[in-house]
């Protein structure tokens, strides 16, 4: 799936921007847009490819996104292992891996 296809497709193409790009306690309210997003992964992907430093992608905050870019150093592409993961989840026996969410919060 292409960029402008996915991007069409998330819950927050029709939100006011400035509902996503908040600070403080406001971003946990705003992160709530992401729930059940069917592009979710896609969104989050592209803000970690893209390092992008502000506003909520994917269900997570800027520090949460930095955090796990520290964690995980050698990941060239977010995309790919955020759809093996996903591929991999989905697989019927396939293993339970933690969420990106999870990643940043571990040691």
């Amino acid at each position: 799936m292409g960029e402008e296809e996915w991007q069409a497709r998330a819950k927050c193409h029709t939100a006011d921007p400035d509902d996503l790009f908040v600070v403080g306690a406001a971003q946990n309210r705003a992160k709530v847009v992401c729930n059940g997003c069917s592009v979710r992964i896609e969104c989050l992907a592209y803000a970690l490819d893209n390092r992008i430093e502000h506003g909520i992608w994917g269900g997570m905050t800027e520090r949460e996104r930095r955090s796990l870019l520290r964690r995980r150093p050698t990941v060239t592409s977010w995309r790919v292992l955020l759809d093996t993961a996903r591929t991999e989840h989905e697989r019927p026996g396939g293993r339970s891996s933690e969420s990106p969410e999870d990643w940043s919060r571990t040691g």
